[in-house]
């Protein structure tokens, strides 16, 4: 199976749609709020560099979907407010440039097509992969690997090496769906049955399903695994070891290479001066970090 591409994502976990012990509305210890947006300062460098149509609105038009936390998803007193790791970056990324923020709910996988004409960018846990540089320019910004997860105990006697026959759960659109379909022509390769592929628009979808035993396994990224593992109180666990570390994106326009730099400088300037650090201290996942963020890094995938 190991030849096959990989996608890596955060988790797709929408607190709001699990009914569960464990309210999923106040993610765990991470969103003890020391992070304050207001505090980082305009930069009058960078802003001069603002491309003339977003300059002129004065707002950072986000693409996002928020039912992956702890990268993205809708939380607060009215359920409706977004936040996460990515919600926190994309303030700051807006304050630094002295832009508003409106953070935009869409479906994955609907996203990439609409960078440009509907959002200037798309931060959504995207894995840098070669195909989608075909569409999209990417920044990259955090790092993240692969993982499984099945019901505590694995009564499906679920193995991460042999998934055939199985029914797997995957996001729709994701790396991680493409990744499960060439596992899946592996196992008829080898004579044997081919995974059961249950793909759905929300991972938070999945993650219900995986805990009520309708699938034996979901595929998804180590960050998004460990977040539903922890938030599912028991109910879930991981199996197999984290792989293939890739880095996430966030997505700009294809060919707008000026407008992808001064989001990287921008994402540089908050590394330097900490507010990244604080960032990813507060969702628990400082392991994830890039040292610094790059215009079309190369990637293997």
């Amino acid at each position: 199976m190991q030849q096959i591409l990989r996608r890596i994502t955060f988790a797709r976990l929408a607190p709001a749609l699990l009914a569960l012990p464990l309210s999923l509305a106040s993610p765990l210890a991470y969103a003890a709020d020391d992070f304050d947006a207001a505090s980082i300062s305009k930069d009058s460098a960078l802003i001069a560099r603002l491309p003339t149509e977003i300059a002129a609105k004065g707002v950072l038009t986000i693409g996002s979907d928020t039912t992956y936390p702890p990268a993205e998803f809708l939380g607060g007193d009215d359920g409706q407010t977004p936040e996460g790791i990515d919600v926190d970056l994309a303030k700051a990324i807006a304050q630094k440039l002295g832009l508003k923020l409106e953070f935009l709910t869409a479906q994955f996988d609907s996203i990439l097509p609409a960078i440009g004409p509907r959002y200037d960018l798309g931060i959504s846990a995207f894995t840098i992969t070669n195909e989608r540089y075909k569409a999209v320019d990417f920044i990259s910004y955090f790092n993240a690997g692969k993982q499984w997860a099945i019901q505590a105990g694995n009564p499906a006697k679920f193995n991460p090496d042999d998934p055939c026959g199985k029914a797997v759960g995957v996001q729709t659109g994701s790396t991680g769906e493409k990744a499960v379909k060439g596992f899946s022509d592996d196992c008829v390769a080898a004579k044997k049955k081919a995974i059961e592929l249950i793909s759905m628009p929300k991972q938070t979808d999945l993650v219900t399903r995986l805990i009520n035993g309708a699938v034996d396994a979901v595929y998804a990224g180590s960050t998004n695994i460990g977040y539903a593992v922890k938030q599912t109180n028991g109910q879930l666990e991981t199996i197999g070891a984290i792989t293939y570390p890739s880095p996430n994106g966030i997505a700009v326009a294809k060919g707008q290479t000026a407008w992808a730099q001064l989001v990287a400088d921008a994402i540089n300037q908050l590394i330097a001066d900490g507010t990244y650090q604080k960032i990813l201290t507060k969702w628990g996942i400082v392991s994830a970090a890039v040292d610094k963020a790059e215009v079309n890094p190369k990637v293997s995938e």
